[in-house]
């Protein structure tokens, strides 16, 4: 990598997880890699749209429904492992992320991630157009799925092996888009023409401030679904696990709808109200 603020935020992710079953904090971290602990959290929230403090809890988080599920560690034991002092501590933040308790989540016996490791790439300065996205291909399920890992967080009750088989099932029938930077994936978007609502939307972390979004949307709008009413499912006002993929939808226009129970967790559907789309502009 060349970029020294991206290399100083993959160190400070590969540090989170060499230690992930160890009491973390901005200040150790900041310290044990030599940093200023504010450049460092200004760097972290920049780049990847979360503070350094939300995607240690959100990945110890993980790592703990993953005890649950995979161990026979007691709650007690995985709370500590996760850094927090009491079960009743650990209990009331894993409640808030899972929308369960972590007796009941062992007990439905079901692993789902709220986040997975970040792995960061020295990008070029480069724009991209709507002729860019394109239909994906089989071929692309790979780096399709590495760009999953990273937009995971927006997904609750996710589930790989369902997600595989719908993702096949999309570019078969010519309803999934891509636009890739070289051998990655920075945008994917999923969508159901009998439905009109978007199934996957997600865009890499470090090209959030592209507007790689709106041109999807934009793309979409065009080529597929004119004069449709588009609609999105994301989380519900004030939900915990939500770290902005709400704020963003709505800024792209979608407007509140009715609330959901999607996979026995609480959503809520968003239209999409319409803009003023310049063809020119994008292509």
């Amino acid at each position: 990598m060349k970029d020294r603020k991206v290399l100083n935020i993959q160190t400070a992710i590969n540090f989170i997880e060499n230690n992930i079953d160890k009491k973390l904090s901005l200040c150790m971290i900041a310290q044990a890699l030599n940093y200023s602990k504010y450049h460092l959290h200004r760097m972290f929230n920049e780049v990847l749209g979360m503070t350094i403090h939300e995607y240690i809890q959100r990945r110890q988080l993980t790592e703990a429904a993953k005890w649950l599920i995979f161990s026979k560690k007691s709650i007690i034991d995985i709370a500590i492992l996760c850094g927090y002092e009491s079960q009743q501590a650990f209990t009331l933040v894993f409640k808030e992320m899972y929308k369960e308790t972590p007796a009941v989540y062992r007990r439905r016996g079901i692993f789902y991630p709220l986040q997975l490791r970040f792995n960061l790439y020295d990008k070029e300065e480069k724009k991209f157009s709507l002729k860019d996205i394109r239909l994906a291909k089989f071929e692309d399920i790979p780096i399709w799925l590495e760009l999953v890992k990273m937009v995971i967080s927006g997904y609750p009750n996710f589930n790989k092996v369902d997600y595989l088989i719908k993702l096949k099932n999309c570019i078969i029938e010519k309803r999934a888009l891509i636009l890739k930077d070289g051998n990655i994936a920075i945008g994917i978007m999923a969508f159901s023409y009998e439905t009109n609502n978007i199934e996957f939307w997600g865009v890499h972390p470090q090209y959030k401030k592209e507007n790689i979004a709106y041109k999807f949307l934009k793309k979409l709008i065009i080529d597929f679904l004119p004069e449709k009413n588009i609609s999105i499912t994301t989380y519900r006002e004030n939900d915990k696990a939500d770290i902005g993929y709400r704020d963003e939808i709505k800024q792209l226009g979608f407007i509140e709808k009715e609330l959901l129970i999607e996979y026995g967790y609480p959503t809520q559907r968003f239209v999409f109200k319409g803009m003023n789309i310049n063809v020119k502009n994008e292509l």
